[in-house]
């Protein structure tokens, strides 16, 4: 796949004149798919997808596009070599970019995971013994996944890695429901069957009476798989520099306003587990570590070069978009086997859903418990309880009111396949706070 790329590459910037810098983007992935209903595989296939990106600068002008290949290398130059051409005559028609950033990165880097995923004609086998008689439905992913950039400058980069995911729900005959995603890149076959187990007895527990419970504050532990929805909003009008900048940002009090989170809060954006590429479409490479809340201190922010050159500050080489490709909570002290015993009496949320900033200036985030949250007694859990609203500020619950952090941090991917299978995900502990606001 490589091979294409660059060849692709060389033809393309041949065609280029004196005046024109280009950037150019490759993804895509090799991957099986198997569709589960009812702990039975019912569909399986492959996906061979490859796509090309386009960024042409010339004049101080900017144009994009993006074609798919074929892996016919005749065939793909060519229809390369349209697409410029295609773009060359667009720019021209567009207004100048005041904030515009060439692609002028000279460096190169070469990264290449490989993991051990099973045999497509294995994956049965592998998965459906240790589902028994449960109602699973779910989507086994795998394969590899690829990302190129290259650049008129002459900068070159290639990321390549082996993953796989198995992203499911148990269902209950009264249709309540436990979710739960096992990934990696190495398969382990007795750690699936622990893994799948805990979420077997978590569906048995789902089968007792659901406890109604009021609005108000209760003290609260929220899992791993929880805690990676909250990190999520951090992209989206949070970490962002020209969020903050624009007064968008959930996180400006704590830089306008000297607000903290709490000291035991630590966000990184981490590259080091090579999961995710270090270079952005632009092929800059961020630094392998950025801390960006130090024990609930805003240290720094994501940076694009865009954003950079618009408010006249350094760039840290984040995505244009400025969100988390790497995000990594640092953990705490709290054992798993202490969790329910510290957390006495009150409410286990397993996952949170559908999240939303109800005050994004007030760092405040709305969102539903849903599928396997419990209401525990003395340090036992006694019922699952019926689906409630949340709505509170990360000033209070990452602030004064988290507790205590887990002393293990787990891998939350992102399964989701829009535009092609995610490499990215949310490395993170579970949290433990003295109070959370349920409203409704």
């Amino acid at each position: 796949m490589e091979k294409l790329f660059k060849q692709i590459t060389q033809a393309v910037l041949a065609e280029l004149q004196e005046d024109e810098h280009l950037g150019l983007s490759f993804g895509g992935e090799k991957s099986t798919f198997a569709r589960i209903n009812a702990a039975r595989i019912r569909q399986i296939g492959n996906v061979d997808e490859t796509d090309l990106g386009f960024n042409l600068i010339w004049n101080g002008k900017r144009c994009t596009g993006s074609i798919s290949l074929s892996s016919d290398v005749a065939e793909d130059k060519a229809r390369a070599v349209v697409e410029l051409q295609r773009l060359r005559e667009e720019v021209k028609q567009l207004p100048d970019d005041p904030y515009l950033v060439i692609p002028d990165s000279t460096e190169i880097s070469i990264s290449e995971k490989f993991g051990e995923l099973p045999a497509a004609n294995k994956i049965a086998e592998m998965l459906l013994p240790a589902m028994g008689q449960v109602d699973l439905t779910g989507i086994w992913a795998s394969g590899r996944i690829y990302q190129g950039s290259a650049n008129s400058a002459g900068g070159y980069h290639w990321f390549a890695s082996d993953s796989f995911s198995l992203d499911y729900s148990l269902i209950t005959p009264e249709e309540k429901m436990v979710k739960a995603t096992y990934a990696g890149t190495r398969w382990d076959q007795v750690a699936y069957e622990k893994f799948l187990a805990d979420s077997i007895k978590k569906l048995e527990l789902m089968s007792l009476l659901p406890k109604k419970i009021e609005p108000g504050n209760y003290r609260t532990y929220i899992a791993s798989a929880g805690v990676a929805d909250v990190i999520s909003m951090f992209s989206w009008a949070g970490i962002s520099e020209a969020a903050i900048r624009q007064s968008e940002s959930s996180l400006g009090k704590m830089r306008n306003e000297g607000k903290k989170l709490s000291e035991l809060f630590v966000l990184s954006e981490d590259f080091s587990s090579g999961l995710s590429p270090r270079f952005n479409g632009n092929g800059e490479v961020a630094p392998e570590t950025t801390v960006l809340i130090d024990k609930g201190e805003l240290k720094q922010t994501l940076v694009s070069s865009r954003t950079a050159k618009e408010y006249g500050v350094n760039s840290n080489f984040a995505s244009e978009g400025e969100y988390l490709r790497a995000p990594v909570v640092g953990t705490g002290n709290l054992q798993e086997s202490e969790i329910l015993e510290k957390l006495g009496t009150g409410v286990y949320l397993s996952n949170l859903h559908y999240l939303n900033w109800s005050d994004m200036i007030g760092g405040r985030i709305t969102g539903m418990t849903r599928y396997a949250c419990f209401w525990v007694e003395d340090g036992k859990i006694v019922a699952p309880i019926e689906n409630m609203r949340f709505d509170d500020s990360i000033y209070n619950f990452l602030g004064e009111n988290l507790e205590a952090v887990t002393d293990t941090a787990l891998v939350n991917p992102e399964v989701g396949t829009y535009d092609g299978r995610e490499l990215s995900a949310i490395i993170c502990p579970g949290i433990l706070l003295k109070s959370f606001s349920l409203t409704l």
